[in-house]
């Protein structure tokens, strides 16, 4: 694709999200998209974004496991910025309004102590740069009209990112195995979901190393200070308004979130 069109298909999806008004998807109105095309697509809104003021805070993987690949009919994991924008701390009120289809996951997050070498790192490397995991939800959003969407699309889409909260209780990867953390989420104190951490690629620290070495292929560097989601325990649930979720981890503590 020219990159006029990849221009047009990015400008598309920020009006998009600024009028909360998804768009139908952009496999269908560009004939020809691919993967590549998809994250130029993806960094022209991010660059827009850091232009605009917000920072880069990290990476996220999207679809790493197979109940979310199974839900997007994927094959294959994608990746996403975080931009210091997309934080929100515990407990602050979520205007669902100002989000347009948002979704729920439940995920660990990685906070680098030191770069990630890439390309060539491993889940050692993982270990060895993490400073610390938190709990933490995702709230995914969708700026394509009723999820229905590609790979392409979900990766031109930022990955469909939306908001992350992340909870307050930091474990250092040494005193837990991250391939056995098991996961519960509830909505307004319902269980609605069970899951662990093993799910995401077998191991997220795999799911972590799989993302540096894709985004080193871009001259991309997971650095020190970086917060990496590596996926999703569970598939993804809606939320609206009035609704307050939590999830809660073994060994690793709670993270909750307001919707309003």
């Amino acid at each position: 694709m020219t990159t006029a069109i990849q221009a047009e298909a990015a400008t598309r999806l920020a009006e998009a999200e600024q009028r909360r008004a998804p768009i139908p998807r952009l496999t269908d109105q560009f004939t020809g998209l691919d993967v590549a095309d998809a994250y130029e697509i993806q960094l022209a809104n991010i660059r827009r974004r850091v232009a605009g003021g917000a920072v880069v805070r990290g990476h996220k993987v999207g679809l790493s496991s197979r109940v979310m690949q199974r839900m997007m009919n994927v094959d294959e994991p994608d990746y996403g910025h975080l931009l210091s924008d997309m934080f929100v701390a515990e407990n602050t009120p979520i205007r669902t309004a100002a989000m347009c289809a948002p979704r729920v996951e439940v995920e660990i997050g990685f906070v680098l102590r030191e770069r990630l070498p890439a390309p060539g790192c491993t889940v050692a490397d993982v270990l060895r740069c993490t400073a610390f995991v938190c709990p933490a939800l995702e709230i995914i959003d969708s700026r394509i009209q009723d999820w229905n969407l590609t790979l392409v699309d979900t990766i031109a889409d930022n990955a469909s990112s939306g908001l992350v909260v992340l909870g307050g209780r930091a474990t250092r990867v040494e005193d837990v195995d991250l391939r056995t953390i098991g996961a519960a989420l509830r909505i307004n104190g319902s269980l609605i979901a069970t899951g662990a951490t093993g799910a995401v690629l077998g191991n997220p620290a795999t799911a972590v190393a799989w993302l540096a070495n894709k985004v080193a292929t871009f001259g991309v560097v997971l650095d020190a200070g970086n917060i990496i989601l590596p996926g999703s325990c569970t598939k993804a649930y809606d939320v609206a308004a009035g609704q307050t979720v939590r999830a809660d981890f073994d060994r690793l503590g709670s993270v909750s979130a307001l919707f309003i």
